[in-house]
This record gives C-alpha cells, structure tokens and sequence, in this order.
C-alpha cells in the first residue's frame, strides 16, 4: 500500500489506530508532517471517508499548503476538504454565517496588528485615559480573548484596580463593532461565541467534520482547545499531533498543558511517540536531547537518528559583536562561494531582533543577499498599509480606521480640524463616515468649507465604486492607485522613495497572482489572504535567512548559525527568576538546534553594545547543558585580508531587485582600487550611490572601518577601502 511506505513502525501504528482520540508526541524532524498527511490519505482512500468529512487545522499557511499538495499526491482530488489555520478556519466559519452573529455584516474587515493598536489609541483617546496604558490594556484584551473568559473575571482575578481596563475592554468591543472589523484574537472569540450561541450552526459543523486533525497542538491556546473541543463532540475521532519541548509561544497565550489536558479531557486516548529523526545528524540530535532534559515538563522521549555523525558543532567565543558578525559572514561568504551551500541554506538565527544590525552590515559589505523574519513585513510598510486601506473602504465602508489613515493620503487638505468634524457630523447623524461625506458632498448648511475638501476624494470613492464589477481584481487596483494619485506622495527621486514606488509595483504584481492562483476570488478574499498571512510564508528566494528562532518555527535550514548565545539575552534576564521562564527559553534553544541539518554553528561574545550601552556578557548555561565548550575567542579580524581577498577575486554576487525579500546591497565596483583611507574624517560629509548622502560620525577599527549615519537609511558601518564614498565637503 503506497500510502504507508517509507512509514516507520511508529508512524504505521498511529495511522492504522486513528479512530478516536489519538495522541503523538513528534519530535522535532520525526515526520510529524508526513504522518499527518499520510493518516488523512489514509481514511480518504482506504476507509472511504469524504474530504469534506475531514478537517485539518495547522498553524500556518505555508504548512497548510504542503499539506494539501502532498494528500493531492496520494489520493487526487482533495475537493471539500478543510486545510486551514485556526484564524482561517474561524473566518471561514464567520463568512458562512454571520447573520447570526449581533453587530456584523458579512463585509467585515480583518484587522492586523497595526489596525488594531491604531484604533485602541483612538478608543482610549475618546475615553481621555493615558495612552502610556495602551500596553497594559492590550495585553488585558488578548489575555481575555486567548483564555476565553471575559473582563469582569479578570479583573477579579487581578491583584490591580481594572477598572479602566474594563472601559477600555468594552469601549474596544463596541468600536469593532462601528467599524465592522475583527482582530485576530476576536476571529477566535467571536467564532467560539458563534458556535455557542446557536445550536444548528454548531450542530451542522459536528455532523460534517467525522474526523479533525490538529498540528502544532503544543501551540493552542485556550480558546483553540475550546473550539476543537466543541466541534468533536459528535463523531469523536480526533488526532492530535504536537511536541511539548517545541512550545515557544506561552507569552501569546499557547499552553502545551493541553498535550497533558487532552489525555483526560478526550479520555480513552491512544498515545504514540515519534522519536526517529530525519533530518539531523547524530552530533545535533545528540546535543539537542542533551539540552532539552534539564525541562521537567515534558513527556519522556528521546529523539535518535540513522542519519551520519556529521560535523562537530562549533562554538566560539568573539571579542565583540562586530567581531563575530564579521567571521560569521566571512564562513557564509565561503560556503556559498566554494559552491558547498545556495545562500537559502543558510540562517542567522537569533533571540532578540535587536542583535541583527551588526550581521545586516556585514552582509551588505560582503555583498550577500538577505531576507529578515521576525522584523517588519511587507504588508506593514507604510506606502502598502495605505494601499491596503483604500481597497478595504471599498469592501467595508464602516471601516473609519482604514478611512482615517488615507482620508488625507496624499495631502488633500483635509487636516484634523476637518477630520474631527466630519467624525462628530457622522456621530451626530448615525451614520458611518463614508456616508457622512457622501451627505456633506450634496451640500449641507454650516459645512461648505468640509464639503470643498472631501468632495473630491467621495466622487473619486463612488466612481470607482461604480466601475468596480466590470474590473478585474488587479485592474481595479491600479485604478485605486491611479486615481487617488498615490504614486505622487513618491515623486522626489530618493532612494527612499525609490524602494517605495518599487514595492508598489511588487503588490500590485501580488495581486496578479492571487488572481491567477485564485479564479473567481474578489477583493475581499485577498485581503483576507494578506492579512492571515505570515513571514514564512514568503520564504524561497536564494537569499540567507536572518531571523528570531520564533519567526523560523517549522522551517529547517541545512546549516544554522546562532549568535549571541549569552546571559541575558539567550536565555533573556527575565527567566533567571522563574523556572517556568527558564524552560521556556530552552525550549527556545532546543527549536533553535534542532533547525539545523547538517551544520550548526553557535557564538557569544565577551563585550556587547545592546541597550545603549556597552557591557561585558558570560556565555549561556545553556551551552554547558549542551556540553558545549568555545573555541579560543577571537580578538580581530583581520580585515585587511579580507579587501585582499575580495580584491584578488573580485568577486560579485547577484542581489535580487524585489524590494518584497527585505534584501539589501551595496552598489558593487567591479575593479577594487586601492583607496587612500586617511582622507576620511569624522564629519565629513560623503554620498553613497546606494544609501545617499550622510556624514561620517566614527572611525573605526584602526581606521579601517567608518560609522556613517545616511539621511534615507540611518547608520552603517562601511568599509572604507571598498566602500564607493564620494567625499562632499
């Protein structure tokens, strides 16, 4: 039977038992993917179950993907069958039937983080509480969502006055409401409130999903496990898939407690370990169980591999940062240029994203391109968000958040005065902000200052509103951006803007695909996609992956590099006074070696420049847990070998022009000419033919290296023998 080949005697036994609740605890690289893949083959082909009996949910869209092409493989059509991530799969739940639920219309909006904390300050505005709360009171509105109780209990259970919290709390609420949007964690709750709430919704979904799959179980939070509970109780038959030492996301509210919880709460359950490794070697595989038993909250598993010894993981103590960004750079320079390595092989994983300048630098100078996670996403860029908003008022007219952001983008004239009256005229009158324009604009006594400034962007608003059925998808798109002159905000020719008109053109040629990928899917359903969507969703490019471990949960690189394996940053200071912290980052740790197929490289440093200042830092606990000891720290590196080496080879890499990858780098001569390095002096000012004009603030490494802060891009740290700086006074 193809479907169980290449199966290991553990993956057989829980595929052949998945009837009723079923528990596998996977190690990392066990085959936890295949085996889910495979189970849900299984009961397609050989049990006759319809896909659209089945329900599948994963943690990310990438993963849900994979998983989809790899059932298509096994049995054809996969027609009917749900493959989502949790958020999807609630909204999927809310499109369906949100007639059923109080407040909403079936064009809600979905709001993304930035969405949501812009219209939390504007309720707490209203509200006149300090905004220096606004953290404290998101945290208390995502802990509420997450952990499925409402404010009032937790504000009970708060040893601090939550009074203003719970104004916030249903302040917030009720301006979703207004404006026809969800956040994330309400994709959840209101999904939850929804199935509760009415018998023959949550009856019909009971009936149809015979069997539910869950992968990452590890990483559900309350609400998550309610809503799995909730839709099994019918047919009974749940398979859940996770790994408790790969937890990493408590402080969003997963709780890998619902591993041991499900033991009871889903009572008779069969449990089935997979511990066979496939995707490191022993030496990794062997640090990895090292590390990961010095948790007490765990089952007892130990990962084991038929794969070769492999290299021996190297550690190395640097002098400092620069020191050790640059010879991590220099090994990734080799391995890719000696032809053992494509740059996708590669990460450069990390803590904290604050330890990633001094390795962006490097990789510029070494001319390598790179892609950040964990960091700012494309659809989180300004020029694009503001693009976003003007499709999603035309999808959702009561979204005044969206509204708000481009009412007067580009400068139109319409400045807070007038925003102010407009909002208090829709507030006066019942009405959403679009319709109050769409009022003013016929006219109105007392306003006809208001309406000169607004009738244009409303006439703009319905006649493409009007045209916006005999468009396609793209078309439309371009029209927005046309007639709503947003390309002008961009004109002065900087490299700012530059990169800015370039990412446009990258999203609407992101709206081109989704058409072709899409069919029929309108505007709605991409908005949907792009706000569901996460950073690694996006990865394949040849580029070297710099990121947090969080952000590469899931993903495997053939050689891993983590830096800054330190005191107080890897673990973070805060664990030392909590073992329910301290287990979490070595969690942290364990996901972090256990990326790594073949290579794995770990660093720390002596001296680090981090909050301001310079300090002194110890090497991790972790790295003794691991039995890990440092190579000799190295001192300097020796940078006049490396302009020789570039010299004698001249070498030159390509570097991808789609802005999209976050990829950087420098404008590369292709004859190296010895330069006179004295004739730089702290503030002077050059230009760069990649970064602009700036000024010379620090010289470096024995004159070797200069600080430079570029008005478009901030500070550099540039070579000053390859650099291409033209001195300006």
């Amino acid at each position: 039977m193809d479907i169980l080949k290449d199966l290991n005697e553990a993956q057989k036994q829980a595929l052949l038992n998945c009837k009723g609740a079923v528990l596998v605890t996977a190690g990392a690289g066990s085959g936890k993917t295949k085996l889910l893949t495979n189970t849900i083959a299984y009961i397609i082909k050989e049990q006759g179950v319809s896909p659209q009996n089945i329900l599948a949910i994963t943690f990310t869209n990438k993963a849900a993907n994979e998983m989809k092409n790899r059932i298509y493989n096994l049995v054809g059509s996969v027609s009917g069958l749900w493959i989502s991530t949790f958020h999807s799969m609630c909204l999927k739940m809310l499109r369906q039937n949100i007639s059923k639920l109080d407040g909403y219309t079936n064009e809600f909006s979905v709001y993304s983080d930035s969405d949501s904390d812009k219209l939390l300050k504007q309720v707490i505005k209203d509200l006149s509480l300090p905004l220096e709360n606004e953290k404290h009171y998101a945290t208390v509105i995502s802990y509420c969502q997450n952990h499925n109780i409402d404010v009032y209990t937790y504000a009970k259970n708060s040893r601090r006055d939550e009074d203003d919290s719970i104004k916030v709390y249903e302040a917030y609420e009720e301006a979703l409401k207004k404006n026809n949007a969800m956040d994330f964690d309400h994709l959840l709750s209101n999904a939850y409130e929804l199935l509760v709430t009415n018998a023959d919704v949550l009856n019909s979904y009971q009936q149809r999903f015979e069997y539910i799959f869950v992968d990452e179980f590890q990483d559900t939070n309350t609400i998550q496990y309610d809503i799995v509970k909730l839709l099994s109780q019918v047919h009974k038959n749940v398979f859940v898939v996770g790994d408790e030492d790969q937890c990493i996301y408590t402080w969003r509210g997963a709780n890998f407690q619902n591993i041991f919880n499900f033991k009871t709460d889903f009572a008779p359950v069969k449990v089935f370990k997979l511990e066979q490794n496939y995707r490191s070697t022993k030496n990794i595989i062997e640090t990895a169980n090292k590390l990961i038993s010095n948790n007490f909250e765990r089952f007892d598993k130990v990962l084991w591999t038929q794969n070769d010894q492999g290299k021996e993981i190297e550690c190395t103590k640097y002098y400092d940062e620069q020191n050790e960004a640059e010879s991590v750079v220099s090994k990734i320079w080799a391995m890719t240029n000696h032809g053992d390595y494509k740059l996708s092989d590669i990460a450069i994983l990390m803590r904290i994203n604050a330890l990633s300048l001094p390795f962006e630098q490097k990789l510029l100078n070494y001319n390598i391109p790179y892609r950040i996670y964990g960091g700012f996403k494309f659809y989180e860029r300004q020029e694009i968000k503001n693009i976003i908003s003007y499709l999603r008022i035309f999808t959702n007219p009561s979204d005044e958040t969206a509204l708000l952001r481009i009412i007067n983008f580009p400068k139109r004239g319409i400045g807070d005065g007038a925003i102010m009256k407009l909002r208090q005229y829709a507030i006066d009158n019942n009405m959403t902000m679009i319709q109050a324009m769409k009022e003013l604009a016929k006219g109105v006594d007392g306003y006809s200052q208001l309406t000169q400034k607004i009738k244009p962007f409303i006439t703009s608003y319905e006649k493409l509103n009007a045209l916006r059925s005999s468009m396609s998808l793209s078309e439309f798109t371009q029209n927005v951006i046309d007639e709503y002159g947003v390309k002008s905000a961009y004109l002065e020719q900087t490299d700012d803007n530059i990169e800015k008109l370039m990412n446009i053109d990258v999203f609407v040629n992101s709206v081109v695909e989704f058409e072709k990928s899409n069919g029929d899917a309108g505007l709605s359903e991409f908005l949907e996609s792009i706000t569901l969507e996460a950073d690694i969703d996006y990865l394949g490019d040849d580029t070297v992956t710099v990121s947090t471990v969080h952000s590469v949960k899931g993903l495997e690189f053939k050689v891993v590099f983590i830096v800054g394996v330190e005191e107080g940053i890897f673990p973070l200071s805060r664990s030392s006074y909590s073992q329910k912290e301290t287990e979490e980052e070595r969690r942290l740790m364990y996901v972090a070696v256990t990326r790594a197929k073949e290579r794995l490289f770990i660093s720390y440093v002596q001296s680090r420049y981090l909050h301001g200042k310079r300090s002194y830092t110890s090497p991790s606990k972790f790295l003794s847990e691991m039995e890990i000891d440092a190579k000799p720290k190295q001192r300097k590196f020796d940078y006049q070998q490396f302009i020789n080496r570039n010299v004698d080879n001249n070498f030159t890499k390509p570097v991808s022009s789609l802005s999209q990858s976050s990829n950087y780098a420098m404008s590369n001569q292709n004859q190296h000419e010895k330069k006179d390095v004295s004739q730089y002096k702290i503030g002077q000012k050059v230009s760069h033919p990649k970064f602009g004009k700036g000024e010379i603030v620090d010289i470096v490494d024995d004159g070797v290296c200069a600080d430079i802060v570029f008005e478009n891009v901030g500070k550099k740290t540039l070579i000053l023998e390859i650099a291409p700086l033209e001195i300006l006074s």
